[in-house]
């Protein structure tokens, strides 16, 4: 009979590769998704270790020109001090009239005749300033000192200049020679911010201070300026500066930052120093983030290049202004960008470098997507491969066998399978026609047990005495004392059920009413005349087939039993000899495990001392749990048991009738390992015992031997498990507890040796 899949039958391969493709696709998905966040997270910490990195740098490397002019200017105090202390000795007016001149406007400029501007110090004095010769003498210093040290200056800085207390100003400024001729004689040194920041009352500390970035009114040049005060006996006589052009500036801190990132310079007070949309051309006063327009509205201030980028400065302003001192890192959620901060030490300006969000999870997003892409066309690639190799290497082999399996259930047992292929499918068709034989050859051998059955009894008792005499004579001349003991203490057990079930099976056989077949038969014969007369009419006639039909199941039943009788005794001869071929370690090879059902094992156990209970009265008790069958080596585990038991039935032969219980129970102690219980409610064993009671050659029965419980704890732990025992004390019964190692039969892997 042949067997197809029918049109609408599901395909294993398309139902397969469906699953298989939903679980990779959530796989990549998820993939994609956590290499994004992993991405993000590696990106983001790099970009703000970069960040974090490049403002400390950029602000050092910024400061150092702040920190060389506090140098500076401390070298041209201790000069100035000098020279003015020397000029108090002596007469400035000679040296001042030959340098300076009062010009038409009424201030003080340089001859024109000799002066040149790129060498030599300009000197401005605004009109009304009264020269007495005090202020001739610090004119004359500060002259010499800017004289001497400002040309050396003049490679990191535009310009040296010494501002005094009355308002006279000398400068040498290379760049712009003509300055002191240049400025307006309305020019008032001493209102400018560049001044002012040196006063005691806006500079109590007595420190260099830097101004705010302005236009000089002469180059009209965007600046800033540092300054620092000098006082002589307790007065503020004169100011120190250096002038920092703004497009110096910003060429330095604006121009170099991180891809995608831009920096500014801003102060505490608001005003913007430095940034790169900063739009200075028509202006005349400095950008104020915080809003603080000229009152007088003569001033332009200067701006941004959109309203959009000057209302982003101020939330950034508030979050640098009100970050924490230690804080470098900081975030602006509202415009999604990261800000690195670095105070810069000199002017106290906030050198800030802000990269936007976008930039590092633009890239973490474009990562994913070629992540996303490549395992997409991947995974179609791979099911498409799949779907092939699914097809043709395994759905199809598998309905052949789906059409073997059926034609051997229906009794066709001529299978034809692919046998050829080296891989699992191959070993599964060698395997399954090997099944397919072995069935055949189960049937028949079934067919033959039954006709052979007596004639195995008698063989295997053959079998029995010879190998009997042959462990005798082997112990004998191997002096192996304790493996004949341990034999014969099994064997005898086992022998105990084997008479209990041979004298049953006599006894059965006895009883049997074989001589009312010949009397019916005297009957029959004597009545063969009238046979039908005699079994309709007569009375004794008529009960005559009535008590043929119930003899002759009387016989069928007697027949039953004595089979039953002679299945037990093979069974028991034959666990015997596997007794025996058990002890012979050391000169046997390892044997195999093999799938076992322990429950079936533990009643076999008890159907092997059934007799023995029976006849002692002793009330059975299961509580057996059902498992998958386990790998071991049934017939040690058989022979503990059979000890075990035994020795439990002995334990309570003392004991009333009522009184006599055993117990057995199978239980998983845990995922290793599996417990097997036996306890009785015997005399119990006293604690001295109980260290004792696996010993060689130790027992409590007056006709015991001692080599039970010993080979039976020996056989536990070469099975791998463990053989226990506990008791309350004597009259408190007792519990053997085995343990054997569980690993299933349905797990991958063969059977183990054990000796």
């Amino acid at each position: 009979m042949a067997f197809s899949l029918s049109p609408s039958a599901p395909s294993l391969a398309r139902a397969t590769l469906f699953k298989m493709g939903v679980r990779v696709a959530v796989v990549i998905a998820l993939a994609t998704l956590f290499s994004y966040l992993h991405l993000l997270q590696l990106l983001r910490d790099e970009a703000v270790e970069q960040l974090e990195r490049h403002v400390t740098e950029r602000s050092q490397r910024e400061q150092a020109v702040f920190v060389l002019a506090e140098d500076n200017h401390a070298v041209l105090k201790k000069a100035l001090e000098q020279r003015i202390q020397a000029w108090n000795q002596l007469d400035p007016d000679p040296r001042f009239d030959s340098l300076f001149m009062r010009m038409p406007d009424g201030t003080f400029r340089n001859r024109l005749e000799s002066f040149d501007g790129t060498r030599m110090v300009g000197v401005f004095v605004p009109p009304g300033v009264n020269l007495d010769a005090g202020l001739r003498r610090r004119i004359l210093a500060a002259y010499d000192v800017v004289a001497q040290y400002g040309p050396a200056f003049a490679t990191r800085f535009i310009n040296t200049y010494i501002t005094l207390a009355e308002g006279p100003v000398l400068l040498l400024w290379p760049g712009r020679p003509n300055w002191s001729h240049e400025v307006p004689a309305d020019y008032a040194s001493l209102e400018y911010e560049y001044y002012a920041i040196s006063l005691p009352s806006r500079n109590p500390e007595r420190r260099t201070a830097w101004s705010g970035i302005f236009q000089e009114h002469a180059s009209r040049s965007w600046m800033v300026t540092v300054a620092t005060p000098l006082d002589l006996d307790g007065q503020h006589v004169a100011s120190f500066h250096h002038d920092v052009l703004l497009d110096e500036l910003m060429e330095r801190s604006i121009k170099h930052h991180p891809p995608h990132a831009y920096n500014l310079l801003v102060r505490d007070d608001g005003q913007l120093i430095a940034h790169p949309e900063l739009v200075l051309e028509g202006a005349t006063a400095p950008y104020n983030i915080l809003g603080s327009p000229d009152a007088t509205g003569k001033e332009v201030p200067a701006r941004l290049s959109s309203e959009t980028r000057q209302a982003h400065l101020r939330p950034l302003f508030e979050r640098v202004k009100n970050r924490k001192p230690d804080e470098v890192i900081l975030e602006l959620a509202e415009s999604g960008e990261y800000l690195a901060v670095a105070r810069l030490r000199g002017p106290e300006w906030n050198f800030v470098t802000v990269l936007p969000k976008g930039v590092v999870s633009a890239a973490a997003f474009q990562a994913a997507r070629y992540v996303l892409f490549f395992g997409l066309v991947s995974l179609l690639v791979e099911l498409a491969i799949m779907y092939w190799v699914l097809r043709q290497e395994i759905a199809r082999p598998l309905l052949e066998f789906t059409q073997a399996a059926h034609r051997v259930s229906a009794g066709d047992f001529q299978v034809g399978l692919d046998t050829s292929r080296q891989d699992e499918l191959g070993q599964l068709a060698g395997a399954f026609r090997t099944m397919s034989d072995q069935v055949h050859q189960r049937e028949d051998q079934l067919r033959e047990a039954n006709e052979k059955l007596e004639q195995r009894v008698e063989e295997r008792t053959r079998e029995l005495k010879d190998v009997h005499q042959q462990l005798v004579q082997t112990a004998r001349q191997a002096g192996m004392a304790e493996i004949a003991t341990n034999v014969l203490h099994n064997v005898g057990n086992v022998l105990n059920s084997v008479y209990t079930s041979a004298q049953v099976a006599r006894e059965r056989l006895g009883e049997m009413r074989l001589e009312q077949v010949g009397r019916v038969a005297g009957l029959l014969t004597e009545r063969q005349g009238d046979l039908t007369a005699y079994l309709t009419e007569d009375t004794r006639g008529r009960n005559l087939m009535p008590f043929l039909n119930q003899l002759g199941q009387n016989l069928v039943d007697e027949r039953k039993a004595l089979l039953l009788l002679l299945d037990d005794v093979g069974r028991y001869t034959e666990h015997i000899g596997d007794i025996v071929k058990v002890q012979q370690t050391h000169a046997r090879t390892p044997r195999l495990n093999e799938p076992v059902s322990l429950a079936g094992l533990v009643a076999d156990a008890l159907r092997i001392n059934s007799a023995a209970l029976i006849r002692h009265q002793v009330k059975e008790e299961r509580h057996l749990a059902l498992f998958p069958p386990v790998l071991t080596d049934k017939h040690k585990v058989l022979m503990i048991l059979v000890n075990l038991i035994s020795n439990a039935k002995y334990a309570m032969d003392h004991m009333p009738v009522e009184q006599r219980r055993l117990c057995v129970k199978l239980e998983r102690a845990d995922t290793e390992r599996v417990r097997i219980e036996v306890t009785d409610s015997g005399v119990g064993i006293a604690p001295e015992m109980l260290t004792r009671i696996f010993r060689y050659g130790f027992t409590t029965r007056p006709d015991g031997h001692g080599f039970g419980l010993h080979s039976s704890a020996l056989a536990a732990q070469e099975l791998g498990g463990s053989l226990q025992v506990h008791s309350d004390g004597p009259g408190k019964g007792a519990t053997f507890t085995l343990e054997l190692p569980y690993q299933s039969a349905e797990e991958p892997g063969t059977a183990t040796g054990s000796p």
